[in-house]
């Protein structure tokens, strides 16, 4: 095999995820993700689940599993209503295009003093008929690893005894710069971006300084600004001329130092000499700023979360908004949740996921152009967004039969 680390540099992409007892996420599993993936289905479908089990495992690495798992009222309403046995998660990824598949499994359940890591290991298949080769394996904080860029099994396995099994191995040694393949993965997870953004959050008046990234909630809006303004003045200038056609006479935005040390975000509207605050700009034009911020980041998180991007658009921005979610999808795997048939009228049949709850009350989850009819009709000429409010999928529909499918040809799995 070639070695990985001569590679040039690529984009780490999840191929596949599954989830078990994870709130309504009892046995789910989304395969065959493409580099932007929107989530379609009814208030309660579990979409926001899904979002939040990947803000779940950033957490982990970058905070600690206990902060994570306690912040969300620990097992007893983590796990799923019934379930007997740990939340476990399995990630397939590739570190670059034509690498090798990799499979992540963690485990998790409540132990007698807070959360343990029951299992979890890695594993690669070397070649199209290798054999799959686990190259880190750990139960409850004990286990081994296998070191280098290549991992294989003639290589030598170190043990390695965890301080505690709330610690995540992938988490710890991957800090090591013994174990790459580990590392790599320990940097991809980390560097995850899921936004919870607010709107209010982003008439912050923060401390100046310049801040490579927007947090989760757009707090930091102005620093963000202020670090493009200093470091990236083209790209924020193309920021700026997309709001100008998106946002009428909209000419630029200002994040100036105040006396007190705060940053001071203001919009300037190009018929008046002076520029408003940003407290009295309108939600669209916050919303916009801040989604632009992320989508254009000159150095983007390999994933990206973003959480029903429509609210506070007008419905005519939305396929173009779309659009630079594609464009940025080249260098960021983006999921998206939406309620909006003007977003998904521009989305590929592959790339959108409905989910319902069966009569069991745990999500299901079904890609749009294994429907049975939808390809076809997509085919004629129907738009996605179009099929789905005229109620073709069959399933989904919050009026009919609570979003479950009303027939076994249309719905299932």
């Amino acid at each position: 095999m070639q070695n990985i680390s001569s590679k040039k540099k690529g984009i780490p992409r999840i191929e596949s995820v599954k989830v078990q007892n994870y709130r309504a996420l009892k046995d789910v599993t989304l395969d065959k993700l493409t580099p932007m993936t929107v989530l379609l289905g009814p208030n309660g479908s579990g979409k926001s689940t899904i979002f939040d089990l990947f803000n779940f495992l950033s957490e982990c690495f970058q905070y600690g599993l206990r902060h994570a798992w306690d912040r969300r009222g620990r097992g007893k309403e983590i796990k799923s209503r019934g379930a007997d046995g740990p939340v476990v998660f399995e990630l397939k990824y590739r570190e670059a295009i034509k690498t090798p598949i990799i499979t992540y499994h963690l485990a998790i359940d409540e132990g007698q003093k807070g959360p343990e890591v029951v299992d979890e290991w890695l594993q690669w298949r070397r070649g199209s008929k290798g054999q799959p080769f686990r190259f880190l394996e750990f139960h409850r904080g004990i286990g081994k690893a296998v070191s280098g860029e290549v991992p294989d099994v003639d290589d030598v396995r170190t043990e390695s005894n965890l301080r505690s099994p709330d610690l995540i191995a992938v988490n710890t040694l991957g800090q090591l710069s013994d174990h790459p393949r580990i590392a790599a993965l320990r940097e991809f997870i980390t560097d995850w971006y899921v936004s919870y953004l607010s709107i209010d959050q982003t008439r912050n008046q923060p401390e100046a300084g310049p801040q490579e990234r927007l947090s989760k909630t757009g707090d930091n809006l102005p620093n963000v600004i202020q670090y493009l303004k200093e470091q990236h003045p083209d790209r924020l200038e193309k920021i700026f001329e997309i709001l100008r056609r998106r946002i009428p006479r909209l000419e630029r935005v200002d994040a100036d130092p105040m006396p007190d040390g705060r940053l001071l975000l203001q919009i300037k509207d190009a018929p008046f000499e002076k520029p408003v605050l940003s407290k009295f700009a309108s939600d669209g034009t916050m919303k916009m700023l801040a989604y632009l911020t992320v989508l254009y980041d000159p150095e983007p998180p390999r994933f990206v979360g973003i959480e029903e991007p429509e609210n506070f658009l007008h419905p005519r921005l939305l396929p173009e908004l779309a659009e630079e979610c594609r464009a940025a999808s080249e260098n960021a795997q983006l999921l998206i949740t939406s309620h909006s048939p003007f977003l998904l009228n521009a989305m590929r049949a592959q790339e959108v996921r409905v989910l319902y709850r069966d009569d069991s009350g745990f999500t299901q989850a079904v890609r749009v152009s294994d429907i049975p009819g939808m390809p076809e009709m997509i085919e004629a000429g129907g738009s996605i967004g179009h099929l789905w409010m005229e109620g073709h999928f069959g399933f989904g529909d919050p009026l009919v039969n609570f979003g479950a499918p009303t027939s076994r040809k249309k719905g299932g799995r």
